[in-house]
Order: structure tokens, then sequence, then C-alpha cells
């Protein structure tokens, strides 16, 4: 259905704006400040021109169509550009009261939030940090849904989607940024079988592994690297978490991958011992991935600038030489 401009009232995608992220229309009224009778009536006036229900009843609070559903994004992506646009406002750390969301592995915390919680303590004293658990590869859904602010990690599927996207000239939603280059290594406790010598790709196949995966499937990327040289692996745990492997590893004899730099804020570095993997297996690129709705936003300016130099504090010798503000 075709839309006049020239009579269509911006408003309502305000309204729809706020309908789709509250899901209820006392909420939407609430936060817009008008009555409830005036959120319907919008919505009644954009189903006409729109020529779709857009939301029904559910519960308590409303389901949105297929439809609302697809021109959500757009029309957020729209209001929030319209809105940095015309009114940008400034960004005080030292006054601003801002809580950023970040999602990350508990090894990538550990290496970077003690150096972002020294800039926030000596730069922006009331703003608050939440760092929810990375549970996927894949944290596009999560940034789409306004869940988190920003999530940090290894994502090398998304990036090299993301740059064919942009290759090929098609829009795409997200921005990245590298904050360092990480490191595998093959970890075991001290006095295991395989810790008195050279490390060969039989006798790592023929252990027993654990396994950090976010989702709980049993198999990562070291098993792709292993399946192209036609060998594989026999993983008997899985587990979530970077610290809970090393103190799984250190009282067993199960061999674990976990990043290098990782093993020595572990507080049982003294209990491990590390090897170089027995195949090629490429550097990590740990990089931070937001929606493009909040890259002109001056708080999020700040939070990208300050994990750059969180970042080059804790990885000096592997930060892929930008040039970090001081």
């Amino acid at each position: 259905m075709d839309v006049n401009f020239r009579t269509f009232d911006l408003n309502l995608l305000r309204v729809f704006d706020e309908v789709m992220a509250e899901r209820n229309l006392t909420r939407a009224a609430r936060n817009l400040s008008i009555t409830q009778p005036a959120v319907s009536n919008a919505l009644r006036r954009l189903r006409e021109v729109l020529g779709d229900e857009l939301v029904s009843r559910s519960g308590a609070g409303v389901e949105p169509t297929p439809r609302a559903l697809a021109l959500w994004p757009t029309v957020r992506d729209a209001l929030r550009q319209l809105q940095h646009t015309l009114a940008p406002g400034e960004f005080d750390a030292s006054t601003a009261d801002t809580t950023f969301l970040l999602a990350m592995a508990d090894a990538t915390a550990a290496e970077l939030i003690p150096g972002l919680v020294q800039i926030v303590e000596k730069e922006a004293p009331a703003i608050s940090l939440r760092v929810l658990p990375l549970t996927t590869r894949d944290p596009r859904r999560m940034l789409e849904q306004e869940e988190v602010d920003m999530a940090i990690g290894y994502f090398p599927a998304v990036i090299a989607s993301l740059a064919a996207r942009g290759q090929s000239g098609v829009g795409v939603a997200f921005e990245t940024q590298r904050l360092y280059l990480g490191q595998y290594v093959c970890v075991m406790r001290r006095g295991h079988p395989l810790a008195e010598a050279p490390l060969t790709l039989d006798d790592y196949c023929a252990a027993r592994h654990l396994l950090v995966s976010f989702s709980g499937r049993p198999y990562g990327f070291i098993d792709q690297t292993l399946g192209a040289l036609g060998r594989e692996r026999r993983i008997v745990v899985t587990v979530n978490q970077f610290f809970t492997a090393g103190r799984v590893v250190a009282n067993s004899d199960l061999l674990t991958v976990l990043p290098r730099h990782f093993v020595t804020v572990t507080g049982i570095d003294d209990q491990l011992v590390l090897r170089d993997l027995p195949f090629d297996q490429p550097m990590v690129h740990v990089d931070a991935i937001w929606h493009r709705r909040a890259q002109h936003g001056h708080a999020h300016e700040w939070l990208r600038t300050a994990l750059l130099r969180s970042a080059a504090a804790a990885f000096a010798d592997s930060v892929l030489g930008q040039k970090v503000p001081g």
C-alpha cells in the first residue's frame, strides 16, 4: 500500500515505536505522556494507512504482527537518527549516570573490566556497568532487541558476514571495532602425563577434552580445524565459562583450550601447564560489536574509547596499532 507522505502524521511512528518497545498500551501511553485512548487512536490511524493490524491483544499486553516486526527496526533507526541529528546533546562523563550493558565471556571480562573500572572510577564515578554472560557467537539479535549496548568477543562468522554485505553494497546495521588479538593454547594440569614432552597431534587427539561452549554444543572452532585435517578429538565435558574450565582441568586429566592471556589472571596459573596447539590455529580477533543506531550517541562514543584504552593497557603487545586516546 502506497503512503502519502504529504499527509502522513510522523507522530504515529513515535507511538508505534513505543508500543513495540513496551508491548503494552498503558505503559506506552505513560512513556509518551498521553492517554491510552490517544495511543489506541494513533494505532487505528496507522493501521488504516498501512493496511495491517500491527498489534493484537495478548493477555495484559499486545502481540505484534509479522508486518509490525518487520517495520519496527527501520522505524526505530530512523527515529534515533533524527533524535541524534536534531538534539544531539552533550555527554559529560564526570557527571553522567548512564548504565552500560555489556555482553562478554568471563575470560574477556577478566581481561577488560578491571581496566574499564579504573577508568570509570577516575573519570566517570556515577556511571554503572552491567556485564551479562555471552551465550552465543552471533550477538546481533541481542543488539537488535537492545538487550545490551555492546557485545565483545570472538565473532569470526559475524565479522565475515558484515564485511561481505558491506562490500556488496548491502546496508549493514552493525559496526565493529577490533580490541585485541589473542591466542589459544592447550592447557593441562601440572603433572599431567602429556606435560613432560612436546605435544603431538596424535597425543592431543587421543586425550580426553573439556570444551568451553556458550551454547552447550560439543563442537567448536578447534574441532573445525581438526576436521579439516581429517582428525577429531573426544570431548567428554562442556562448560560455559573459562574460569570453570581452568578449575576442572587443574584437578583432572582433561585437556582444554584457553586464551593464553587469560591463564595468567585465573589465580591458579601455577597449577597449569600451557602447550602450543599441535596444529596451525589462526590468532583470535576480539571485537566489539554494536548496532548502528548507537553509533553517534556521545555516551556510546565514550564507552568505545574507554574500552580501547582498557584493551591497550591489558594487551599492549597485541592491540592492532590503533591510536588510542589517552
